[in-house]
């Protein structure tokens, strides 16, 4: 029987009230006693603990092996666990009741006040067997009547209150018993309760056709009536909590929820109080049409991370997507990489994936996005270097022949300023080359560029470089799993594109059956990501047949969480311009993914003539 609820203070409590040492073990999660305080035994120390998550005790030694909970400390050491056990304990026959009142016409005033003044429906008022105090007709009697059909608490309240001249306008009678109010009335053949914090509320719920309405004998802070209640409460599935609402809280709530484990428990939502503080109010200001709605639209608390499916926003075919330039990819994807995602840009070393990861941030900046870039490889003026030379376009390139006959590409003066105007406070570069005696992380990092900067697209390259930056322990393997999770967290809660490079594993000897498998590091990279993308060399084999040339790359969608769910494995061939750096599929036509324009179609680019060192 539920008549304690644990709290780890008492557990503290009952070591210092014996004298005895503790210590924490198992992170917390025991509370390790010096000495056994049954056995006393100092040969073997700290082999008695209690559980600091339920109470349950145990003592190791053999000779001893003490067990039990915190209610058996309670009887064995006569130890104090409040209010509730003692008066549960309490033996019946000192506890004071009165018998039955007998039926009577409801008294003028009692009409007068909770018809007239509250809505209470006469008939509920003659149901409950309200009526005033003896001598006293200014003062309403509310019987709580007990299984043994006599009555087990009186509650008064005055019906002409005034602060000025009275202490209290509602009080008990002393020495009885707390129980619920409205127990004898319901039908426990019907297995929902409705439970409010006054007995008003409970009267004005009644009025609108529930019959098991109840409330609380002491307030909302006063929980002793549970255990005398808590058989009888045994027998409802379901139990709705129409406390008064107050500072954003619903009364009663917490505790029910807490305390009451076997059923359903269900809670009046906030908004359908509307103004209102509690049922009564809500009864006399928008009538019992606004009470039923409150009750039938009652919500059982919603478990951390569950959503109902009806809640869930339609699949928008249009949502928010990067696309990457080159068209076969972007069918592939239905329109791009999307945002709020996690995705992956994977491939072997040395094979591109960070010159294409430039050209999808080339393809942001046309876009109007804000980039951030994280480059573990290239420091940030190689990033600049790259990025400046695929938005310039070949045609806006010049090609500088050195005296080893080795080629050089460069942009004029004018132009560089052109294009640094073009994409100024619109990327933001981790610089690795700093040296501070700040903590490295890289996560808060991300978050400050995103809320103070308006970074939408995260470009991670690469990962392998990245984990010295994340304050992660364990393994390896363990912290790739850690680091990915924290991305996709921070894709879906502020609705960004983060991209991670990823490295394929060596091929020599490695088989695997998915191409997602692949990937470097643990299986638990792909499989958090919404797109998967491999930019990569084709088969040897293929490029001695002449099916490819030694600089064309094949992109693949090897994964894809978007609306069609396309993938393909065949891959898109894809071009390289070693002047420009840019990279473009042969098949295409749009101007983003041909290496001969400026990207940013500027009237105001220079000649192409023009000496770059001025």
């Amino acid at each position: 029987m539920n008549i304690y609820q644990f709290d780890k203070a008492d557990a503290q409590r009952f070591a210092d009230e014996q004298h005895i040492k503790t210590r924490r073990s198992h992170g917390g999660k025991e509370l390790e006693f010096e000495v056994c305080p049954y056995c006393r035994s100092t040969k073997d120390k700290y082999k008695f603990s209690i559980n600091m998550s339920t109470g349950a005790f145990i003592c190791l030694r053999a000779s001893c092996n003490a067990r039990g909970n915190m209610l058996t400390l309670h009887k064995d050491f006569n130890f104090d666990l409040g209010i509730d056990v003692k008066e549960y304990e309490r033996p019946r026959n000192t506890w004071k009741r009165f018998p039955l009142p007998e039926e009577k016409p409801t008294k003028n005033e009692v009409i007068d006040y909770l018809h007239g003044k509250r809505g209470i429906e006469p008939e509920i008022i003659s149901k409950y067997r309200i009526t005033t105090k003896k001598d006293s007709p200014n003062i309403i009697t509310f019987p709580f009547i007990g299984e043994t059909g006599q009555v087990d608490f009186i509650k008064y309240r005055k019906i002409d209150f005034d602060p000025k001249k009275d202490s209290s306008k509602e009080w008990s009678e002393k020495n009885m018993l707390p129980i619920l109010f409205g127990m004898s009335q319901c039908n426990p053949e019907n297995s929902t309760l409705i439970i409010t914090e006054g007995q008003i509320d409970s009267l004005s719920v009644a009025s609108c056709g529930y019959e098991n309405a109840v409330s609380v004998p002491t307030g909302a802070k006063g929980f002793t009536w549970i255990p005398h209640c808590w058989t009888w409460l045994q027998q409802f599935k379901t139990i709705i909590v129409f406390g008064d609402h107050e500072h954003g809280e619903i009364t009663l709530l917490d505790e029910i929820r807490t305390r009451f484990r076997w059923c359903q428990i269900k809670s009046v939502r906030p908004e359908a109080y509307k103004d209102c503080k509690d049922a009564n109010e809500l009864l006399l200001k928008y009538g019992k049409t606004a009470i039923k709605e409150a009750i039938e639209t009652a919500e059982a608390e919603m478990p951390e991370r569950v959503r109902r499916i009806e809640d869930v926003a339609d699949f928008d075919e249009k949502t928010e997507k990067l696309p990457t330039g080159i068209k076969s990819i972007d069918y592939i994807l239905n329109g791009g990489i999307p945002f709020g995602a996690f995705n992956i840009l994977t491939g072997k070393r040395g094979e591109g994936k960070s010159t294409e990861a430039s050209m999808l941030v080339k393809q942001a900046l046309a876009n109007d996005y804000t980039v951030f870039m994280y480059s573990g490889e290239l420091p940030c003026r190689t990033q600049k270097r790259w990025l400046d030379l695929q938005i310039a376009g070949r045609d806006h390139v010049q090609r500088i022949e050195n005296d080893d006959k080795t080629v050089n590409y460069t942009i004029s003066k004018g132009n560089r300023e052109i294009i640094t105007n073009y994409y100024r406070q619109r990327v933001y570069l981790y610089d690795t080359g700093i040296v501070s005696d700040e903590e490295k992380d890289l996560i808060p990092t991300v978050e400050k560029c995103i809320v103070q900067f308006g970074c939408r697209v995260i470009l991670i390259d690469n990962l392998m470089t990245a984990i010295d930056l994340f304050n992660e322990k364990g393994e390896k393997l363990e912290i790739q799993e850690k680091i990915c999770k924290k991305l996709a967290r921070m894709a879906m809660e502020y609705n960004v594109l983060i991209l991670l490079i990823a490295h394929k594993r060596k091929g020599q000897g490695y088989n695997v059956s998915d191409d997602n498998d692949e990937v470097l590091g643990s299986s638990e990279i792909t499989n958090l990501a919404d797109v998967v993308m491999s930019y990569e060399r084709p088969n040897k084999k293929d490029i001695e047949k002449g099916e490819y040339s030694e600089d064309q790359r094949l992109m693949k969608v090897t994964k894809n969480r978007t609306g069609n769910g396309k993938i393909d494995f065949k891959g898109v061939v894809l071009d390289y311009d070693e002047a420009s750096k840019r990279i473009y599929a042969l098949n295409d036509t749009g101007a983003a993914e041909r290496p001969e324009k400026c990207f940013m179609e500027s009237e105001e680019f220079t000649d192409v003539t023009e000496n770059p060192f001025d």
